[in-house]
């Protein structure tokens, strides 16, 4: 007897980005199901999913982003909990969807005795029963190898080039915050036909977390700059690269990154700072309170649908972007 099947999928989402998450169902033409959600008065989350979701191909979406209050750590065990009702309603396939990987920094021991947060992360992932990972510009490629199964990294460069190819001039620079940021600085310059900067910085070595000098490597004078990274948090960094770049004669100072963190002073840094666009995208709900006149918020949701839809039908992720999601 042989039986024939036909795959169905289940797209849901967490609290901390509700918004991206039906930008991303619209894309792939699907309905959000309901998780139905519930806090209890001690802070505990609870999940149970309406429909029945036995043998089928399961997508969780969260951003692990603070929202409405709660934390990070809320945002990540929302998800975890989740996926485990999931597993054990018997979906076949469940991928967890993470447009913005939570302690992502944590990915090395910078010193002794200090925990791989990031790593950590991936195998709860695991053990509450993901079996894929989907995300979105990674702050080190070396996270996909923390989790036992298959990530793919995606890549907002698409969406950011298409929208600076509209805004920035023919001799324009693209500018690596640090030299560890070269390789993508150069991915935008060839993709932007504009030339390439480095900004490199020498730390003090009597003060720990004082930088003595900033400088530039590369050609900017009467150039507009565009400051390429993953992600913001405090922009002290952003900031600084960018009141450098000014000094050394740069025409226009914008920033074109991935994720919004925008944590402490990063609002107040951007406002008074040299640079007059700050170019983020949408995988970090950013409220109200915290967008400003310089902020222009860009939608991933056309590559997450993509690549959720590539998944699906177990076709290729990596020549959505031409191979260039791999580094």
């Amino acid at each position: 007897m042989e039986l024939v099947t036909k795959k169905r999928l289940h797209l849901f989402t967490g609290r901390a980005n509700e918004p991206l998450a039906a930008e991303i169902a619209a894309e792939m033409g699907v309905e959000l199901g309901e998780a139905n959600l519930v806090d209890f008065a001690n802070g505990e989350i609870k999940c149970q999913f309406r429909d029945s979701l036995r043998g089928g191909d399961v997508f969780m979406i969260q951003s692990h982003a603070s929202f409405e209050g709660r934390s990070v750590n809320d945002s990540i065990m929302e998800q975890l909990i989740m996926i485990d009702a999931a597993r054990r309603a018997s979906a076949k396939r469940i991928t967890a969807v993470i447009p913005f990987y939570g302690y992502a920094r944590q990915d090395r021991k910078a010193a002794g005795r200090e925990p791989i947060t990031a790593k950590l992360l991936a195998q709860l992932f695991k053990g509450a029963g993901a079996e894929r990972i989907v995300s979105i510009d990674l702050h080190s490629g070396q996270i996909q190898g923390f989790f036992d199964g298959p990530v793919d990294h995606l890549t907002a460069m698409p969406v950011l080039i298409k929208h600076l190819k509209g805004i920035i001039p023919s001799d324009s620079v693209v500018v690596s915050p640090d030299s560890g940021r070269v390789k993508v600085a150069e991915r935008y310059a060839k993709h932007l036909d504009a030339d390439v900067a480095s900004i490199y910085k020498k730390r003090s070595r009597n003060i720990v977390n004082e930088v003595e000098a900033l400088g530039i490597m590369g050609d900017v004078d009467g150039k507009t700059c565009v400051i390429v990274d993953d992600m913001i948090d405090t922009a002290g960094t952003l900031c600084s690269a960018a009141e450098i770049l000014t000094v050394n004669g740069a025409s226009d100072v914008m920033a074109a990154t991935t994720h919004g963190v925008f944590s402490g002073p990063a609002i107040d840094r951007m406002k008074n700072s040299t640079m007059s666009k700050v170019i983020v995208t949408n995988t970090v709900p950013i409220p109200s309170e915290k967008q400003f006149d310089k902020l222009e918020i860009l939608s991933v949701a056309p590559v997450f649908g993509d690549a959720l839809d590539a998944v699906f039908a177990d076709s290729s992720v990596s020549e959505i972007f031409d191979g260039e999601n791999q580094s």
